[in-house]
């Protein structure tokens, strides 16, 4: 599985969590403050839809409203190509 942290400011931050879904290939989200406290951990599971991820949007726009900046931590798919070419 592949880690990355992006910092993102507080009025973006449910903007660049739909595009992340919308992306389709992360297994889950972490927003941290800007302390690096986690304040909400979003899992991604292949049979997630749209009107079950409105409470957790919700959520993260009230959040987004208390700091001006916070770190997603983005585990994806680890998706490895073989020497053919196929993924594995």
């Amino acid at each position: 599985m592949a880690t990355e942290e992006q910092k993102v400011p507080g009025e973006k931050l449910v903007e660049r969590v739909k595009e992340l879904i919308r992306e389709g290939n992360a297994r889950r989200i972490i927003v941290k403050s800007e302390g690096g406290d986690t304040l909400m951990e979003i899992p991604l599971t292949m049979g997630v839809l749209g009107a079950v991820m409105l409470p957790a949007l919700v959520a993260l726009g009230a959040i987004a409203a208390l700091a001006t900046h916070y770190t997603l931590v983005i585990e994806r798919r680890d998706e490895r190509v073989d020497p053919k070419g196929e993924l594995t």
